[in-house]
């Protein structure tokens, strides 16, 4: 260390002259370079603090306070960046914001600007929404490439949602009235509040054992009814994600209502805008697969008709031909020919016909199994209320109850004179 002639450091009791050493600023100068070194070390920040001092001013701006229990920073959030806020911030509101920290350079005063402004607890889980997002896109679990293809004609179908929810209601009934010949399986699981994800993400894993041990499963759907960001967010967990890009079954996200976006939709290999699209978009409609089957089954009669119709027409234009040296040998080989086209066109005709008519007819019997009057017919019942209300327990009945019983050619009504419960 340097002495001075005391024989003391400089600093102690002797004074450095570094006046000649020191830049010059103006205030100006100084602020302008306070102002760039704050605004490249701190790009940008989220904030989160308590609104106090709200001021919306009539040119558009906003300007306010934000603060804690220990400190506070002044703010201000210009009319481009606060037109797209979705609510109205309040003094005493706590907030998440977005903000750029800077000094106003003509009073030399720190201060923060904003550029986005969330209510603190949606603040907080739209970020979490939004760096997931992210994560799980750099990871590859959204690219096209990764999605399986959903079976035109399922036959087991796999439901992922809480147990008696009005969402497993619509999916349940759309499923039965436009196929009624397929399976439909519940893997229940707790759709909201704590621990809520895990359940959701177990059930898939179950759906696919089950698949993989029991019997194939063609197609999963996992979601729930509509509700808030709160409501929903065990499909924008984590292990919901892994799980969904894990199922070797084909998933389809069926989450809330069409404005509600989940990570669940990026995931899956197909995103519903509502549980009840869902259950549509997984299987076609009954009357539609008759119909094509019918109108199929036309086409390939009408297909060999013309072609046996051309083939007739052709013989008679070569009959008629003047340019054939010998016409009757001519005749005898085109003749043949036709014997044999015919005999080829015949075949097939028959062939493609059968095949046709066992496909309609194995699809008849399986809508016809499925039919309720047919299982009336081999003596079965429907138990109904007076209501009209279905009965599925004993449970729903008490003594001195009347009782619709419906047959395949009318209806009994009937008292209950004893309930017994196994």
């Amino acid at each position: 260390m340097a002495e001075g002639t005391s024989g003391l450091p400089l600093g102690f009791g002797q004074a450095k002259d570094t006046q000649a050493d020191a830049p010059v600023y103006t205030i100006s100068q100084l602020n302008r370079e306070v102002r760039g070194l704050l605004e490249s070390a701190y790009p940008m920040v989220w904030l989160e603090g308590e609104i106090s001092n709200f001021t919306h001013h009539r040119s558009g701006h906003m300007y306010l306070t934000l603060k804690d229990e220990n400190a506070q920073v002044d703010a201000a959030m210009f009319r481009m960046a606060n037109q797209s806020l979705t609510f109205t911030p309040e003094n005493g509101m706590s907030v998440l914001a977005l903000a750029q920290v800077t000094v106003y350079e003509p009073r030399g005063r720190y201060q923060v600007v904003l550029q986005d402004m969330k209510p603190a607890g949606v603040g907080k889980l739209q970020l979490t929404f939004e760096q997931l997002k992210a994560k799980l896109h750099e990871e590859g679990l959204f690219d096209p490439e990764r999605k399986k293809t959903l079976p035109s004609f399922p036959n087991r179908i796999g439901i992922v949602t809480a147990s008696g929810a009005a969402a497993l209601r619509d999916m349940h009934n759309i499923l039965s009235r436009r196929f009624p010949a397929v399976e439909v399986l519940l893997f229940p699981a707790k759709v909201q509040g704590e621990g809520s994800g895990e359940e959701v993400a177990a059930s898939i894993e179950q759906a696919n054992r089950y698949s993989q041990s029991e019997a194939p499963v063609d197609v999963l759907i996992v979601g729930r009814g509509g509700g808030s960001l709160e409501d929903l967010w065990a499909f924008n967990e984590e292990v919901v994600a892994r799980a969904i890009a894990a199922s070797n079954i084909p998933v389809v996200s069926a989450v809330g209502h069409e404005v509600d976006v989940t990570i669940s939709d990026f995931v899956a290999d197909m995103r519903a805008p509502t549980p009840s699209a869902a259950a549509e978009l997984v299987v076609p409609d009954q009357e539609d697969v008759l119909y094509t089957v019918r109108t199929r089954t036309q086409q390939v009669a009408r297909l060999c008709i013309d072609r046996w119709k051309e083939a007739g027409n052709r013989l008679e234009w070569i009959q008629r031909s003047h340019g054939l040296r010998r016409p009757a040998q001519r005749l005898r080989d085109v003749s043949q020919t036709l014997d044999q086209l015919q005999g080829k066109l015949k075949k097939n005709f028959e062939t493609q016909f059968k095949q046709r008519q066992q496909s309609f007819e194995t699809l008849l019997g399986r809508l016809n199994q499925s039919n309720p009057t047919t299982i009336l017919g081999r003596g079965y019942a429907a138990l109904k209320t007076e209501a009209g209300d279905s009965i599925k327990s004993s449970e729903q009945v008490t003594v001195g109850d009347v009782l619709k019983l419906q047959l395949s050619d009318g209806e009994v009504k009937a008292e209950v004179k004893e309930v017994n419960h196994e």
